[in-house]
């Protein structure tokens, strides 16, 4: 099984959120699994390579009335994955991968993500010939187009099915009618079964209505965005593909996240031997000025983007009736002006049980997981959720809303046993959000069953390598002719 994979970004050679951490593990979990994987990425400003190899000294890509001739060279292989880069400074030797200075997309995406979408077919033509194509979100989205229309008779390419992966639905590639024309497409893609949206240009409608199948990073985030809830106006033509729509878990890599081989954190520590975690709750609290004392106040911690989708507003709603609680309170993150300042104005009203980093930080989120005794994410919606998987196995008991991967992954707890692995709120409600938090401070109250339920958590497996399991079996339908669904339901 030969698997030629696009995206736009992948981690170790960039990274702007999630999609980079998936990109970059996912090939080596299918690899270790037996399946013969190509990566192909744009040469960003910030992709460092020490060494490479030229395979396409020159590719002509019309668009529009401009002809552009990137290159294609490749990184040397490593965990048997080949790593292949579209190098084209015009378009990709930027400060940062998506937006310029002013926070605005750069107004020629479309171009630049046509010219990557075609040079990942003529990879697929001339270098690695694969059996299935697999793009990741918008930035790859015109690819499975592209194989079905401008590539249909090729001989080389018009038998191969493509993947596409939702990775966020809230971020489709949206841009002006024009950007058809200078993304060198033609205007009779422009309808409601094409990419036509609300009169504009969608270019992930166009992966849902051309790929093989669609895929998405956990079952119950397959469902919800079926309906107008979660759907983005895209609602429809995804109930109109179900039967080739599949929800697939993200994984984890446990070499990063695992506070028995942690190098970022004070003490490691296991579920058979969990005596490092208290001194990794008095490190957070020394790492964020909180006072030492008093160790038994239960500890709450977040690492989020301060945005609605995060359920910030739900914090915002509920932060006094909150902190009537004998908690203490640690943030890492950016977002939003307005929440980033309630956060602020939060450590400043209570500078003894609240403090907030407005800052990324890798150690401090390290920190948080280890430190904490419960992680907070009331997300609005999430697609898959890493954070709560980390908690899992940090012995971080998470509190979270019943949506996305956040509901696939916890399982609820029995506060009269500790059987589960957190606490779950369905209603978007600051009523629903405090219940889970009582819930879990009663349990906290008894330390038997809360130890029982910190246990459960780290027992549980997210590594990557049941999710390739996965995606193989879909692969190997769609090589035979006969789509494998994953359960979704």
């Amino acid at each position: 099984m030969r698997v030629l994979m696009a995206a736009s970004e992948g981690v170790p050679y960039s990274k702007t959120g999630g999609l980079g951490d998936v990109v970059g593990a996912l090939p080596q979990a299918l690899a270790a699994d037996g399946v013969e994987v190509a990566v192909v990425l744009p040469r960003h400003r910030s992709t460092k390579l020490e060494k490479s190899k030229e395979l396409i000294p020159s590719l002509t890509v019309a668009l529009g009335t401009r002809l552009h001739f990137p290159r294609v060279i490749e990184a040397p292989k490593t965990a048997k994955v080949r790593w292949i880069f579209v190098d084209y400074p015009p378009f990709f030797d930027r400060d940062s991968l998506y937006v310029g200075k002013d926070g605005k997309d750069y107004p020629d995406n479309p171009e630049r993500f046509s010219l990557f979408s075609r040079a990942v077919l003529e990879i697929a033509k001339t270098v690695f010939p694969p059996d299935v194509i697999h793009c990741h979100d918008w930035q790859a989205g015109l690819t499975p187009v592209l194989l079905r229309t401008a590539y249909a008779q090729d001989p080389l390419l018009s038998e191969i099915p493509s993947v596409f992966t939702i990775h966020n639905l809230g971020y489709a590639g949206l841009f002006p009618s024009d950007a058809l024309l200078r993304a060198g497409l033609g205007w009779e893609l422009l309808t409601m079964d094409g990419l036509e949206f609300y009169g504009q240009v969608n270019f992930l409608k166009g992966a849902l209505i051309y790929s093989s199948a669609v895929s998405t990073v956990s079952r119950k985030y397959a469902l919800e965005i079926q309906t107008p809830e979660y759907g983005f106006g895209l609602e429809g033509v995804l109930r109109s593909r179900a039967g080739r729509v599949s929800g697939i878990l993200n994984g984890v890599d446990y070499s990063e996240w695992d506070p028995a081989v942690d190098k970022l954190i004070a003490a490691n520590y296991s579920a058979a031997e969990l005596d490092g975690k208290k001194a990794c709750k008095l490190d957070l609290l020394r790492a964020f000025g909180l006072p030492e004392s008093d160790g038994a106040v239960p500890l709450i911690g977040i690492v989020s983007r301060f945005t609605r989708q995060k359920g910030a507003d739900l914090i915002a709603e509920v932060a006094d009736r909150l902190l009537s609680e004998r908690i203490r309170l640690v943030a890492l993150g950016t977002g939003e002006p307005e929440y980033e300042q309630l956060f602020r104005e939060l450590a400043t009203r209570f500078p003894e049980r609240v403090a907030v980093r407005i800052a990324y930080d890798n150690v401090l989120a390290h920190k948080i997981e280890a430190g904490a005794d419960m992680f907070l994410m009331p997300s609005h919606y999430e697609p898959c959720g890493l954070n709560q998987i980390y908690s899992l196995r940090y012995g971080t008991v998470p509190i979270v809303r019943a949506t996305g991967g956040l509901d696939d992954t916890i399982e609820e707890c029995d506060p009269a046993t500790g059987e589960g692995t957190g606490f779950k709120f369905s209603n978007y409600t600051g009523a629903a959000l405090l219940g889970a938090v009582s819930r879990a401070l009663a349990v906290f109250g008894h330390s038997a069953r809360w130890t029982k339920l910190m246990r459960k958590g780290m027992a549980k497996d997210f590594s990557w390598n049941r999710s390739a399991q996965e995606y193989r079996k879909l692969y190997e339908g769609l090589a035979h002719g006969t789509p494998a669904k994953a359960k979704i339901g």
